[in-house]
């Protein structure tokens, strides 16, 4: 399918300025969930532009800047595992995508948003199953949040390096749960996480032993 020739149906139909939406970043144990609304001008192509879970990290780079030196307008809306644990990973997404759109200069008048409706966003919405196949203004949304959520995590990988974020990004590989099983969680886990809470099982009931043996804050010793 022609990405460009979707988006272009729509200008057709008088959606002047359109807005793609996407996030990278629900799946992970660790680490925030990054939105990107992305307005792209019309009849521009970039070679290569297609989901972001489709192309190599060295081609994302690429990309990136090619989007960011084109489009007409970007936003971004990040979301930390703290909120994630308190609102579920769902309405953090959504939350994420609201604030994306907020961080547009001009409210677009049409958004399309990769299978999925935020209810919080009082603008026109479309939600394509696998957007970033179908639309070039989403494709880009995706390569804009993928590449802004794999900076944040080498940054992360810089203050809990035992835990290799440079490599995974938070995601649920074997080197990842081994060194969960090693180090328990760190702060930018998320704890509500079913994979995460069952990994540090251990550790809270040590740390709930402990307290037991030698006391704790307002302990009665």
């Amino acid at each position: 399918m022609d990405i460009y020739r979707y988006d272009e149906s729509l200008r057709r139909k008088g959606f002047k300025r359109i807005a793609g939406i996407d996030e990278a970043g629900r799946g992970p144990l660790a680490g925030p969930v990054v939105a990107s609304a992305v307005v792209m001008p019309p009849m521009k192509k970039i070679e290569g532009l297609r989901d972001s879970k489709k192309v190599a990290a060295k081609e994302r780079e690429s990309l990136f800047f090619e989007i960011l030196s084109c489009c007409l307008d970007v936003g971004i809306g990040i979301i930390e595992a703290d909120e994630i644990d308190r609102i579920n990973i769902l309405r953090a997404t959504m939350r994420a995508m609201e604030e994306a759109v907020k961080d547009l200069s001009t409210e677009p008048d049409l958004l399309l948003i990769d299978a999925l409706n935020v209810p919080g966003i009082h603008i026109k919405q479309i939600s394509p199953i696998k957007g970033e196949s179908v639309s070039a203004s989403i494709a880009a949304a995706s390569i804009i949040a993928k590449v802004v959520r794999d900076r944040l995590m080498r940054q992360y990988h810089q203050v809990y390096p035992e835990y290799g974020f440079e490599k995974h990004k938070g995601y649920c590989t074997k080197e990842h749960i081994e060194n969960l099983l090693n180090y328990g969680p760190c702060q930018i886990h998320r704890k509500s996480f079913e994979k995460v809470m069952s990994l540090t099982l251990p550790f809270r009931e040590l740390n709930e032993t402990n307290r037991e043996v030698f006391g704790g804050p307002g302990k009665n010793r």
